[in-house]
């Protein structure tokens, strides 16, 4: 049986952080059921858990969603995993697969295309940072002028307001 006329079920965990911790239960139900309106994929069953307070900080939760999927094929799923990125993810069936190099063809052209992009992004970041590290260090005798020039005046108020009593 290939790939391409097996459905496949899976189970995501979905893990957000953040606050506050209401803002983390809407964006899983969010994230669900965005999850469900991608081509190929039924959402099977859904369980949200309530927002914990992480330990060591303040005013800083967590959550996570476990959801349950069918995909028509092995792509489908890849292509959430990129898209959505779970904390974790479990077959639950088929059991075994035999895929046609075609279909595994396209499952690892397709890892490979989101790849580049993340190796783009990451470098388009990387670039944006050297830029900005310079430009800041640049700046680093401008704001020295800028706070002694601050400081100057200050000295010469008081000066003034001393003279004035």
């Amino acid at each position: 049986m290939s790939s391409t006329e097996t459905k496949v079920r899976a189970v995501f965990m979905i893990e957000v952080m953040g606050r506050p911790p209401e803002f983390l239960t809407e964006t899983l139900k969010d994230l669900i059921k965005k999850i469900g309106e991608e081509q190929g994929t039924i959402i099977k069953s859904s369980k949200l858990n309530p927002p914990v307070l992480l330990k060591d900080q303040k005013d800083f939760f967590t959550s996570f969603a476990e959801v349950e999927i069918e995909t028509e094929n092995l792509l489908y799923l890849t292509i959430l995993i990129f898209k959505y990125m779970p904390a974790y993810v479990e077959i639950i069936s088929p059991q075994n697969f035999s895929i046609p190099n075609t279909d595994l063809n396209d499952v690892l052209n397709e890892l490979a295309r989101r790849l580049h992009s993340y190796e783009e992004i990451t470098r388009i970041l990387q670039n944006e940072k050297i830029i900005l590290e310079n430009r800041l260090r640049g700046n680093i005798p401008i704001i020295k002028e800028v706070i002694k020039e601050e400081n100057k005046s200050e000295t010469k108020k008081e000066k003034k307001k001393d003279k004035k009593r």
